[in-house]
């Protein structure tokens, strides 16, 4: 060590204390400072609340204002199979990079893809442990040609909180959230009936496991204000906005769980809370500010293969409100999907990584919708079957049965097979 070192680290110990040998104010902090570390180091509890606030600054939680922003990519895919809807095939559109704050004209067709129920219980939590990377590969071929993929994430995401006074409650590990992204998709929707199993705490985390694992995440956050503010993609010169909302709650969490002003929850569909009023102003401001707005719905009776009542008129409110994409599920069953004049619906979308092992629930698919750069819209259903817990794709006669089968759900609904213009 050079004198001139030496000097300036004697020096700067020297500074600690007076002439008197009593600390000055600077050997007070130094001090201050070194019991704080030991504290740290010898109580993991408090290394672990350190731990935690320091992603909340550092933006691996959800940011307190603002839209989220995230850069998507358009990418090359080979042709689709042949709609259900139309005498054509859409292909997809060039490479190009999404930004929610510019708005060029559309240019190309843009391709979104939705799957239906996730969670990771059982079986399917050791899968994504042990093979995050490939756990979900035959769902990363079904989106394959998407431009943009979203599902229902029908689970926390945390290894905290307590559970919810109900009789199922869902968990996930954060290679779960892994596993998703490496199979393409790119939203997911937590605004369902299992998005708080864990509370406020789990929702928490939830929201920073998402970033963690690159995945946008809709209806919830830590006010209303985030939980019903959508999340903003563009492609191809089109800015589409995304949101998620819940219809279904159980009678407890609609107070306990619904977004409000100061309150960290779930983004409603229901009246209560202004739930249903936020929602619809929400896809107003969105229709006024982009080209093309998808609502993401939790809805419906479990194991029906119909919608009710109230999911018919939610989806005319909302289309009415400006949406131009609204699709959901919960019902564990495949429902219809289709035109409600020029706007798509898709009222049951089924499971789509579930420990379903067999019957209808095991019935799955991915709905496309491609959108032509003067907004016209083509619908394709790609029809799959859950093996090991996770939709995998159809092929040939039973893929043809499959299309068969989605499109007669269509009889007891009221859409129809093309748009009304």
């Amino acid at each position: 060590m050079s004198a001139a070192v030496r000097g300036r680290r004697a020096g700067w110990l020297v500074a600690i204390g007076d002439e008197s040998g009593a600390l000055t104010v600077r050997g007070r902090w130094v001090v201050l400072l070194g019991a704080v570390a030991l504290a740290i180091l010898l109580v993991p509890p408090a290394w672990s609340a350190l731990v935690t606030a320091m992603e909340e600054v550092a933006g691996t939680a959800e940011p307190a204002d603002g839209p989220v922003v995230d850069v998507e990519s358009a990418t090359d895919g080979a042709d689709e199979p042949a709609p259900d809807d139309a005498d054509a095939a859409p292909s997809q559109g060039d490479e190009a990079a999404a930004s929610p704050t510019s708005s060029p004209e559309p240019s190309a067709l843009v391709t979104v893809a939705f799957g239906g129920d996730v969670h990771f219980e059982s079986f399917l939590r050791d899968a994504v442990q042990s093979d995050p990377a490939g756990a979900l590969a035959p769902v990363g071929d079904l989106f394959a040609n998407a431009d943009i993929a979203m599902v229902n994430l029908e689970t926390a995401v945390t290894a905290r909180g307590a559970p919810s006074p109900k009789q199922f409650n869902f968990r996930a590990p954060q290679a779960g959230l892994t596993a998703l992204r490496e199979a393409g998709v790119d939203i997911v929707s937590v605004a369902n009936n299992h998005g708080m199993d864990y509370g406020d705490r789990g929702l928490r985390d939830t929201l920073v496991a998402a970033r963690r694992a690159d995945l946008a995440l809709v209806g919830a956050g830590r006010t209303a204000k985030q939980a019903y503010r959508p999340h903003w993609v563009t492609v191809n010169g089109r800015r589409i906005a995304f949101l998620g909302a819940t219809q279904v709650l159980d009678s407890f969490a609609i107070e306990a769980w619904t977004a409000r002003n100061d309150r960290a929850g779930l983004a409603s569909a229901k009246e209560e809370y202004e739930g249903l009023s936020r929602l619809l102003a929400a896809v107003e401001r969105a229709d006024r500010e982009g080209d093309t707005v998808v609502v993401m719905l939790h809805w419906g009776e479990e194991g029906a293969s119909c919608p009710l009542p109230r999911q018919q008129e939610l989806a005319a409110q909302l289309t009415d409100a400006g949406a131009d994409i609204v699709v959901g599920g919960h019902a564990h069953r495949l429902q219809a999907g289709g035109f409600l004049g020029d706007a798509v619906v898709h009222y049951g979308l089924g499971n789509f990584v579930f420990y379903t092992s067999g019957g209808p629930g095991a019935d799955s698919g991915v709905f496309a919708v491609t959108i032509a750069p003067d907004g016209a819209m083509r619908t394709n259903w790609k029809p799959a079957v859950l093996q090991g817990g996770v939709a995998t794709g159809l092929s040939g006669d039973a893929a043809k049965a499959g299309r068969a089968s989605w499109r007669s759900l269509r009889s007891c609904t009221d859409l129809s097979g093309r748009p009304a213009g």
